[in-house]
């Protein structure tokens, strides 16, 4: 199905063409920065509070000193009144749902494209119904919560034609373009290793599941927060914000970092999808059992994955820490610099030198350091983004209205995603006792991925973690 805007645009040029009218420019009908109405993109958001707002303010170009905005958002979709409430004020004529199979059933035909920006385990369901339907969808990272999510968004953008993209917002930026040319044109040789890391999770992890069962805020309608998991009791230790911590909800640190951290090593390096991956992680909690520590992400953990030979690029490990762990220090960074940005980074080591960058790819250097004064770049391969990381999102609304691609749209932030699931399918295979022998861990070794089919090769009780069941009631 075409989305209303691609119907507006052909009806405006069929029109055009038919009659011999001149099409006027827009500043000669409304004056300087005059914008027609054919000219807004009618948005919708599932999870209009928390990263929601920010994402709203980023599509729709919101200015808030004159409260004037460039889209139009038709209708708002949050299951906590409390949490949306700012969206709701700022956004005042948009229609407020709860459920957004409501909202997609109700007014398929008011919507041109769709946020999405709720907890991870509800990424996947919604992008997918808002697509089947023909509209362009901009989805918060991680891409989805499981391995199989995120193969079947893949297929789905490129079945229904939309225009996609998703919230990493680094892969607009400078740094990451700067590192691709730099590695293509071979400024630090052959890449063979790469470590990354991250100072998260800030947030609870290594938790059992508490015993309690408060009521339910009035504000919060906890059976559609719940969505697409299991059903447990509602308790505060979920949300708004600690459901990172929690498998049935969120992707842990991983997760909610590797898609800013990792994506310069994945694009620059051209990955695709890993041929293995291990793990190891903090597996102790208090009052330990092997039931409760099934519960949530661990408080730290590492993992490598291995890539083939790819486009004369040799063979590659990709290290990844966080928790507090860190990779070896490079010998090339003195003892008052930071390795990469204090709180996240990667270093990548090759033949002929190592270029460190921080979070987001952000001010990528060669090490020492000092080889920065005399370095001469090379030519710009890449497009700039204008605005770089903050014109993310409207990079995707230029191209909902034709104009060129985004850079993280599904063919690359679906496998990207992938990669980093299959290092969350690898924790929690380690964290998974064997059936009977208490803290024995049969996920210590090496698991072998083929990804054509989704599935570890060597070690099937890992395969329970590639594709979760859904709730009674919910699809992809």
């Amino acid at each position: 199905m075409k989305s209303k805007l691609d119907r507006r645009s052909f009806l405006t040029q069929s029109a055009a063409l038919a009659t011999g009218v001149l099409v006027l420019p827009r500043h000669v009908l409304g004056g300087s920065g005059y914008r027609a109405p054919s000219d807004q993109l009618n948005v919708a958001a599932i999870g209009a509070g928390g990263r929601g707002q920010g994402v709203l303010r980023g599509v729709t170009g919101y200015n808030e000193e004159t409260s004037t905005m460039l889209e139009n958002v038709v209708a708002l979709c949050d299951v906590d009144d409390e949490r949306a409430a700012n969206s709701y004020e700022r956004y005042a004529d948009a229609k407020r749902y709860r459920d957004y199979r409501v909202m997609l059933d109700e007014m398929h035909d008011s919507i041109d494209a769709v946020i999405i920006a709720t907890p991870d385990h509800m990424h996947a369901a919604p992008a997918m119904a808002a697509m089947q339907l023909g509209k362009h969808v901009y989805v918060e990272k991680p891409l989805t919560h499981d391995v199989y999510e995120a193969r079947k968004l893949t297929e789905a953008a490129r079945e229904y034609g939309v225009v996609t993209q998703m919230g990493n917002q680094g892969n607009s930026g400078e740094g990451i373009r700067q590192i691709c040319e730099w590695i293509w044109s071979g400024v630090i040789g052959d890449v063979t290793e790469v470590y990354t890391w991250t100072n998260r999770p800030v947030w609870p992890q290594g938790l059992v599941r508490p015993a309690e069962t408060p009521p339910v805020p009035a504000t919060l309608d906890w059976d559609l927060w719940l969505g697409t998991a299991p059903y447990r009791p509602y308790h505060p230790a979920y949300l708004p914000f600690s459901w990172r911590g929690w498998w049935d909800f969120g992707t842990g640190a991983l997760g909610d970092m590797a898609c800013h951290i990792v994506d310069p090593v994945f694009k620059a390096l051209k990955l695709g999808y890993p041929d293995s991956v291990e793990a190891s992680a903090s597996v102790f909690v208090e009052n330990w059992s092997p039931i409760d520590n099934l519960e949530s992400a661990p408080n730290s953990s590492m993992i490598r994955f291995r890539f083939p030979g790819r486009d004369e690029m040799p063979p590659v490990e990709v290290a990844w820490l966080d928790g507090g762990l860190l990779p070896p220090r490079p010998d090339g960074l003195k003892d008052d610099e930071n390795m990469g940005d204090g709180g996240g980074g990667c270093l990548f080591h090759g033949s002929k030198g190592t270029i460190m960058c921080g979070t987001y790819g952000a001010e990528p250097t060669l090490l020492p350091t000092s080889d920065m004064q005399d370095f001469e770049a090379p030519g710009q391969m890449l497009d700039r983004v204008e605005g770089g990381s903050a014109g993310h999102q409207r990079v995707w609304v230029e191209a909902c209205k034709g104009g060129p691609p985004c850079s993280s749209n599904f063919d690359y932030a679906g496998p990207l995603t992938e990669m980093i699931l299959i290092g969350n399918l690898a924790i929690r295979s380690f964290m998974t006792p064997d059936e009977g022998n208490g803290r024995s861990y049969s996920g210590r070794k090496r698991l072998y991925w083929d990804s054509e089919n989704l599935r570890v090769t060597n070690h099937e009780a890992a395969n329970q973690f590639v594709r979760r069941e859904y709730r009674e009631g919910w699809s992809l």
